[in-house]
């Protein structure tokens, strides 16, 4: 019995081996001919991964609130794409009112305001939809079988998804234009737009903030007590439900901060917006490791850049039409091959079977 099961994983190992090699081998051709038909300038490719940059900033942002709930509670919180989605779409009318008054544009000092008033409002909204789902939908649950949580997330996400619907209607919202953030700078000879610079650097900051706040503070280290053993910490003194909120609230604010964010890169929200980005932004989790916050903001960064790079690099040198057309499909691929070959993630932990 042992020797046919040791047979059997041998062959397992041989498959996924060649299946490696033969898909490495394609990235390698395609890569080559690409390159080599200098079809795309250093300019240009210089702007992809700009580009990819700040959109992976945004899918590390939204990762962030995946990782750290299934940290904490090793659940999945499929709702979390409503949660993003809920802040920006409720801001729009308060830029849509700044603009209006004139204010958001009446001078640079008014439209720094604007924003962070935009932003605030943003976080705060998807904040507190992330607390309510925690206290309504998931602490009832909290003893339940894990298939439990798990259903009642994807129900409460049409839940959120068909209510915003019902409150802004179904229609495409775009963003007032910011005078402030039109044209571009050079630095190093790379041209980056200010959109772009503003994305970028403040998700590194953020990014920064909260995990000093999860490493430094007597909060973030009551979370990470209560993600390693809710029982001990419980004897420990520690307020399991409290520790659990901030944790839903860390979450909410930074899909807040990104819905932001994604309004200001592609100018405009609607009630569908948050499907496709909070499934890349699972894949970034799982990418970079789930559970682990350094994990997500990597994985973030690495599927982003992968999604502006690999249809210009790849696809487009094996001949196929229209490579960018299937940039959204990178994403789901990068999931599948990470699920395949490393389930942990690049930083994640294999978990043991009392922990798991």
């Amino acid at each position: 019995m042992q020797a046919r099961l040791k047979t059997r994983l041998n062959w397992v190992n041989i498959i996924m081996g060649v299946t490696a090699l033969i898909f490495i081998a394609v990235l390698i051709f395609g890569a080559y001919n690409t390159l080599t038909s200098a079809k795309y300038s250093v300019a240009q490719w210089e702007n992809l991964v700009i580009s990819g940059l700040a959109r992976g900033s945004i899918y590390a942002l939204i990762a962030l609130g995946y990782t750290l709930v299934y940290g904490v509670l090793r659940m999945i919180n499929f709702a979390h794409s409503e949660v993003f989605m809920s802040g920006p779409f409720t801001a729009y009318f308060v830029a849509s009112a700044l603009n209006q008054t004139g204010f958001l544009n009446a001078s640079p000092l008014s439209t720094v305001i604007s924003l962070l008033i935009i932003m605030a409002v943003s976080m705060l909204v998807s904040l507190l939809i992330a607390v309510g789902l925690e206290r309504v939908a998931y602490r009832p649950l909290r003893t339940a079988p894990r298939l439990v949580p798990l259903i009642t997330a994807i129900g409460a996400s049409f839940f959120l998804l068909y209510t915003f619907r019902g409150l802004y209607g179904a229609g495409v919202f775009r963003y007032p234009q910011i005078d402030l953030l039109q044209g571009s700078f050079t630095i190093l000879g790379v041209t980056i737009t200010y959109t772009q610079a503003l994305v970028i650097v403040a998700a590194f900051i953020l990014m920064a903030v909260l995990y000093a706040f999860v490493i430094r503070t007597k909060a973030g280290k009551a979370m990470r007590a209560v993600s390693e053993d809710k029982p001990t910490a419980s004897l420990m003194g520690i307020d399991i439900d409290r520790s659990i909120v901030v944790t839903f609230m860390l979450g909410g604010a930074a899909a807040g901060a990104a819905g932001f964010f994604y309004a200001m890169i592609f100018g405009q929200v609607s009630f569908a917006m948050g499907f496709v980005p909070g499934l890349k932004a699972f894949t970034a989790a799982v990418l970079g490791g789930i559970g682990s916050i350094p994990g997500a903001f990597l994985g973030g960064i690495l599927l982003g850049v992968i999604e502006a790079l690999f249809p210009n690099l790849i696809l487009d040198g094996l001949g196929i039409p229209a490579p960018n057309q299937l940039a959204d499909g990178l994403g789901f691929t990068v999931l599948v091959l990470v699920l395949i070959f490393r389930p942990s993630g690049i930083l994640g932990e294999r978990l043991s079977s009392a922990k798991a």
